[in-house]
């Protein structure tokens, strides 16, 4: 897969996932037609508007006084009601590094909330943006770091074969994995995998938290991905669509660094990389098969995590019985502050009459009594 192609698919990824995503490259390459030609594929209503020529009240709204009510409202621009009106649609903000901050700072609600005015857009509307690099755009402006971070950013280029191809077999078509976008209906990505993410993302930043929030030292770098835990959320969310379309490992390098940064999201593939943790529903048959000794705290927690999130998605007495046995064998393991973390929701979530068995019982015991649960067990 070529970077062209690789592109293509994260960006399909992003639209998936309904990731806000802006395509950094110089004029003339594609951005706009790519785009156009991606609407027309799935059916979807295309507004583009050149952020460079808006004012702020093209994304914020008018505001219209109603003497006789003595209220205003911020009316929304005719783009944004024919987006409403369309249901499933897409928002083309072109030449973003071009619009003064003044107008970036109107559009910051439009790409997270999708409300232009007081006029909320349908959550199948996706956000997508072009950007020149400020040193190819004439008169252009660094992106307001707000604004760099609520975008994945991808670079775009196109390479000299695929140009060749494109001219003479037609261009490619940017593959979008099946959400409420697709044209034979929704098929969302399973919600558990995003929940996955969101652990593991959780517990890489426990052990590196210097990276939770890092601002670039200047202006210009923040204009770009950089760590934050809004940024990491999104990191979380396109890492999740990506493993369910298992898109290459380009790909999902490509997702996480267009949300966090290049250097960071290389640690935290590196990181996962490395865990090999085992399948939380196999420990739940058999609770005896754990073995924590020797682990890094980290894994420990990854493990423990991993077996209540499965558990509480499924809640029987027989599966809750078993999260208690892992997490006395945690605990037993010397490893009791993690076993109280995640015994926190275990009994506060026990099925109505449901006793825990004497094994696990009895290294829970001082857990269960700080929790001032163990006479309600």
């Amino acid at each position: 897969m070529d970077r062209y192609e690789a592109s293509c698919a994260a960006l399909g990824i992003c639209l998936a996932a309904n990731v806000p995503v802006v395509l950094w490259g110089p004029p003339g390459q594609g951005k706009t037609s790519v785009i156009e030609q991606l609407a027309a594929d799935l059916g979807l209503h295309l507004e583009t508007v050149i952020a460079s020529i808006r004012e702020p009240s093209d994304f914020a709204g008018l505001p219209v006084v109603d003497a006789g009510a003595g209220t205003v409202t911020l009316a929304p621009p005719r783009w944004a009601r024919e987006l409403a009106a369309a249901e499933r649609g897409v928002i083309f903000f072109d030449e973003m590094s071009t619009a003064p901050p003044a107008v970036q700072s109107a559009m910051l609600r439009v790409a997270v909330d999708r409300i232009v005015g007081d006029l909320p857009l349908p959550p199948a509307t996706r956000v997508v943006a072009a950007a020149n690099p400020p040193g190819v755009a004439t008169d252009g402006w660094d992106l307001t770091p707000p604004l760099a971070n609520r975008f994945c950013h991808l670079d775009w280029s196109l390479p000299a074969t695929t140009l060749r191809d494109g001219f003479t077999y037609g261009w490619p078509r940017v593959p979008v994995p099946h959400s409420d976008l697709a044209p034979d209906g929704p098929q969302p990505a399973p919600g558990p995998g995003v929940a996955d993410a969101m652990r593991l993302v959780g517990i890489f930043l426990g052990t590196r938290p210097e990276l939770v929030t890092r601002l670039p030292d200047s202006a210009s770098a923040a204009g770009f991905a950089f760590p934050t835990p809004r940024s990491w959320e999104m990191a979380a969310r396109l890492y999740a669509a990506a493993t369910w379309a298992d898109a290459p490992g380009q790909v999902r390098t490509m997702l996480v660094g267009g949300c966090v940064g290049g250097p960071a999201a290389g640690e935290f593939l590196t990181y996962v990389s490395t865990l090999d943790l085992p399948d939380p529903e196999e420990l739940l048959a058999d609770p005896d098969s754990v073995r924590i000794a020797g682990r890094r705290s980290d894994i420990v927690h990854a493990v423990a995590s991993s077996v209540w999130a499965v558990t509480d998605a499924r809640n029987t007495p027989e599966r809750w019985n078993a999260c208690g046995r892992v997490l006395a064998r945690i605990a037993d393991a010397g490893h009791a502050d993690i076993a109280f973390a995640t015994a926190r929701y275990w009994a506060r979530s026990r099925p109505h009459g449901t006793l825990p068995d004497v094994a696990a019982m009895r290294s829970l015991a001082p857990i269960l009594r700080e929790l001032g649960r163990l006479a309600e067990a």
